[in-house]
């Protein structure tokens, strides 16, 4: 238990927090004092205590955010996410209402709180909650217009750690608790004034649909929300919804349902406008309600079955502990000694983004939604079934962190993706709602299985992986199944001239256009394929996907030295502006996207006309400041400057970065967390190396963070990255040892780190000219 040094602690922290970054990190750890340590030797080990679940719940502040027009861009749009990692559902405070595109649940400035959602949002994306519900306490009379029952909060009262939320609601008198396990939730309200309590629970429909079900002699509540595709598809049913099944212990004094303002003694409701239920209780000053729910997306009876499973009766401080224990061990599997405490708040904060998704989609019993099925279900004998790949942002950092760590897990991330394939007849680009999206550009699952495959991740059917990978690279799908967003956008014309002229619109997709973007990330998926392909024996296969690796070169116009947009007939796209927003570029402009040749760096050298040049070009693009780290596209980009004479650059340019655009408070990101894309560049860059291929198993070393890195693996072994400062502000690399032997490369093998044992940089205060 604490003793009296431990409440002085706290007091005078609290004396000391007079910014809102200091609030956050004294809420979330005050949270971890009064309910999870009562051990105290636990609690100086802890790396839990680190970790800000409000970083990235408002509108960047970081330096280059400010310059971005699209506002959207700006929003992390992060949640304070309560659930183990990679879990079925996440349980946030809800501060906003629908399940609208690019509106997170929860937005620090908010003024109102609407209850605790089981949240289906795509952690930091701009795209749309799914089959969520909503449980809202409130005191009083009862209320069911959320305009009416909408509680003011302050953030005084809020604590939240990955583990545990709390916050006060003073209007209603009321302190609501909610803590998880995988599939399941568990709400503790408490009656802080004698009253009548109602809890308001409400499928999030923005479509007019879903039911739920009050069974008032058994003190349960059970419902689904029809989950609806968006992108391709757009609300189209997606064949499977999200169900839930809650039970109260406590008996009900009043029930019924209603539809906005209309309530009715009715038990069941389904398929109207602002439905939901309510069940009333009178509590005593102190007595609490605890609310247990369970989720999935197969059925109710499986709500139930998970709920039985992983809670039970369990009480809220043992699942607190359970989840904690869960989140410790993930988030110490890397552990960062150093004398600067807020650079180890951004760290964890940015692992703990980065452990959100994929989403687990199966029971506990190994049930899950047949992939772009009809409300099919399928069994798996063994491993987990996932969903959500924000494939177009998580392949580039967040899929190898995941790697790099949890080899298992990445196998049966690869699995699933297979599955897919098999289950909707073609390997999805971007597979998010259990269903084909054709969302966003590039065919990177093949990327990602291609990277798996290579670092000896194969615990799956391999050669359907590959039948399914080179079916996407050569063959074009019929009409309906193209419609349905089912292989490579513009393949054909791809095929035909070796990218994507500029005379072709992809009008079944969400980016319509985008030829040159297109081309670049088709060319990378080409060469990963080929990887693949060498390794199996298949040669006319490697043969020909290695040579169209090197399509980018066909919309390289030397003229200019930049990637540019192309007509059938060789001509280029005019006018060309390169740092303008441009049809033919995804999410940024030809100058930064001319950079992304990832499998070929000696290549774009050579067109660029030697590794100066491209040195003289990077130093255009920060000089500039064009490079924009709130968007996927660049992010290899600093590390380019490992490729030219002057590696030293990339320490430069990286050190700015984790400096300038990571921070404290809400915030701190610089634009969509994208999954945990931006988080996981942040673990990468602090550790000193960078996946810019991570199809090639390297990566680029720049100068770490840390004075210290722990790295422990699966396999039972452990690296430590050990940084010796000539100065408190040397970031520049004067000499790196490998167990005990100099090491000269700029890149470092995923084999050596894996493989454990100890990587020493020498740091100076000027860089270590050639």
């Amino acid at each position: 238990m604490m003793n009296f040094s431990d409440i002085k602690m706290i007091k005078t922290f609290t004396k000391r927090s007079k910014n809102r970054a200091s609030r956050l990190t004294f809420y979330t750890s005050i949270s971890l004092l009064f309910i999870l340590l009562s051990n105290k030797a636990f609690a100086q080990q802890s790396v839990i205590k680190y970790v800000q679940p409000f970083s990235g719940t408002s509108a960047s502040t970081t330096l280059a955010s400010q310059h971005i027009e699209d506002k959207t861009e700006r929003l992390a749009n992060t949640i304070p996410a309560v659930a183990p990692p990679f879990s079925m559902t996440q349980w946030t405070p809800q501060t906003q209402l629908s399940e609208k595109k690019c509106l997170a649940p929860y937005y620090y400035n908010n003024k109102k709180f609407y209850g605790i959602r089981a949240s289906h949002w795509i952690s930091g994306s701009c795209t749309q909650d799914y089959g969520s519900f909503t449980i809202m306490p409130i005191s009083g009379k009862l209320k069911t217009s959320p305009t009416d029952y909408a509680a003011d909060y302050t953030h005084h009262s809020e604590v939240a750690t990955p583990a545990y939320y709390k916050t006060n609601l003073p209007g209603y008198h009321l302190r609501t608790e909610a803590t998880a396990t995988l599939r399941c939730g568990l709400i503790r309200v408490t009656a802080l004034n004698a009253d009548s309590i109602y809890l308001l629970i409400t499928p999030n429909s923005d479509q007019g649909k879903g039911y739920i079900k009050i069974d008032r002699q058994r003190g349960e509540i059970s419902g689904y929300n029809p989950v609806h595709r968006i992108y391709q598809g757009w609300g189209q049913p997606a064949g499977f919804s999200g169900y839930f099944f809650i039970r109260i212990k406590k008996g009900f004094t009043r029930s019924g349902v209603f539809s906005g303002g209309h309530v009715s003694a009715h038990q069941s409701i389904q398929n109207q406008t602002d439905l939901g239920a309510y069940v009333g209780f009178k509590l005593q000053k102190g007595e609490s309600i605890s609310i247990y729910a369970g989720t999935s997306f197969t059925s109710i009876a499986a709500a139930k079955r998970n709920l039985e499973t992983e809670i039970n009766t369990a009480s809220l401080e043992t699942v607190v502990a359970k989840t904690s224990r869960a989140w410790e061990q993930a988030l110490g599997q890397i552990k960062v000694k150093d004398a600067n405490e807020k650079n180890k708040r951004i760290f964890y904060t940015a692992l703990y983004h980065a452990q959100q998704h994929p989403r687990l989609f199966n029971d506990a019993d190994g049930g899950y939604p047949q992939f772009a099925g009809n409300y099919l279900k399928k069994t798996l004998t063994k491993g987990n079934y996932y969903d959500d790949f924000s494939m177009w942002d998580i392949y580039r950092a967040q899929l190898p962190l995941i790697t790099f760590l949890k080899p298992d897990l990445t196998n049966d991330f690869a699995n699933s993706l297979v599955l897919k394939g098999q289950q909707g007849g073609w390997l999805p680009i971007f597979p998010c709602w259990n269903n084909y999206t054709a969302a966003m550009i590039g065919d990177h699952v093949t990327a990602f299985l291609a990277s798996a495959y290579n670092k000896g991740i194969r615990g799956y059917n391999v050669k359907e992986a590959y039948r399914l990978m080179r079916q996407n690279a050569f063959q074009m799908p019929d009409s309906a199944d193209y419609l349905n967003g089912k292989g490579r956008r513009g393949i054909n014309r791809y095929l035909k001239y070796g990218y994507i002229p500029m005379e072709d619109s992809i009008p079944d997709a969400y980016h319509k256009r985008e030829q040159v973007s297109r081309t670049l990330e088709y060319a990378y998926d080409d060469y990963a394929l080929a990887t693949v392909a060498k390794d199996l024996g298949k040669t006319a296969d490697y043969k020909q996907l290695m040579e169209r690796a090197s399509n980018y070169k066909n919309v390289f116009d030397q003229q200019v030295g930049m990637a540019r947009g192309r007509f059938a007939n060789g001509t280029w796209y005019k006018p060309f502006y390169p740092d303008h927003r441009e049809p033919y570029i995804t999410e940024g402009t030809p100058r930064q996207y001319t950079f992304y040749v990832p499998h070929d760096m000696p290549g774009l050298i050579k067109l660029m006309g030697g590794s100066k040049n491209l040195e003289n070009e990077l130093d255009s693009l920060f000089g500039k400041k064009e490079y924009w780290h709130g968007n996927e596209p660049g992010h290899q980009i600093p590390f380019l400057y490992n490729y030219t004479t002057s590696p030293w650059k990339t320490q430069q340019q990286v050190s700015r970065i984790l400096a300038e655009e990571y921070d404290e408070g809400a915030g701190g990101l610089s634009g969509n967390d994208d999954a945990g894309q931006m988080s996981a560049w942040y673990v990468f860059a602090a550790m000193g190396f960078y996946p810019v291929d991570p199809v090639s198993g390297n990566y680029q070393l720049t100068s770490p963070l840390f004075t210290q890195t722990v790295i422990s693996f699966n396999n039972g072994k452990k690296l430590t990255i050990t940084t010796f400062k000539k100065t408190k502000k040397s970031i520049f690399i004067s000499k790196i040892t490998l167990n005990g032997k100099s090491f000269t490369k700029n890149q470092i093998t995923h084999q050596s780190l894996v493989q454990g044992g100890e990587l020493i940089f020498y740091l100076q205060d000027q860089p270590a000219m050639p």
